[in-house]
């Protein structure tokens, strides 16, 4: 739906990146002010997606799930702070995301999906440390397969990051064993028998839900 829309910004922002260095003053002058009319945009969506996801929060509370596969009561699904989170997740704005998160563990402290949420955003950060924490926690108290497989897979991930590559392969057994369906560990096992390809973590979160 919006693909044209950010299509032409790229193509805009490209062009601002090509010309700028060597445009005169009165080029590089229009060039500002189309930067500055992206920013203005990029602030309207971003303000306008989050006002949807709190939006679509308060449709599910009042409705229920409008799907048919069943979801996992998650009280915390309702709060406008966890959807916020969300929304900054989505993105791709992890320290806001992560602050958000941090409030809404305050409301729900037995929330797992909030703190998968939030090791997620330490992983993001790159704050690996803080993120294990996190997962190890989740998985003690987590019984849902999809969960448990979007952790190991995450675990997987630091591990190869670090070059632990024989425990970043059990890892990644492990998330596709816990959730056959979920896409992301068999890809990452397989970039990591060959040291080839981008290690995936994180967006499949969304899909959970």
């Amino acid at each position: 739906m919006f693909q044209h829309v950010f299509a032409e910004m790229n193509e805009m922002l490209d062009e601002i990146t090509r010309k700028y260095p060597l445009a005169g003053n009165a080029q590089k002058l229009e060039l500002a002010k189309k930067w500055s009319l992206l920013q203005h945009m990029s602030d309207g969506i971003i303000e306008e997606w989050l006002c949807f996801e709190e939006k679509m929060g308060y449709l599910r509370h009042a409705f229920g799930s409008m799907e048919s596969k069943e979801t996992p009561d998650l009280p915390e699904l309702d709060d406008p702070i966890f959807i916020k989170g969300q929304g900054y997740y989505k993105l791709l704005m992890f320290p806001q995301a992560l602050s958000q998160f941090e409030q809404s563990m305050q409301q729900f402290p037995d929330s797992v999906l909030a703190r998968t949420y939030l090791g997620m955003c330490h992983l993001h950060l790159e704050q690996s440390d803080k993120a294990v924490k996190h997962f190890w926690l989740v998985l003690e108290k987590a019984s849902n397969k999809r969960l448990r497989s979007i952790i190991y897979n995450a675990l997987g991930c630091i591990e190869a990051q670090k070059g632990v590559f024989a425990k970043a392969k059990e890892y990644f057994k492990l998330a596709h064993h816990s959730d056959p369906s979920l896409p992301e560990p068999l890809a990452n096992l397989e970039a990591c028998t060959h040291s080839t390809g981008k290690l995936h973590y994180g967006p499949e979160l969304t899909s959970l839900l």
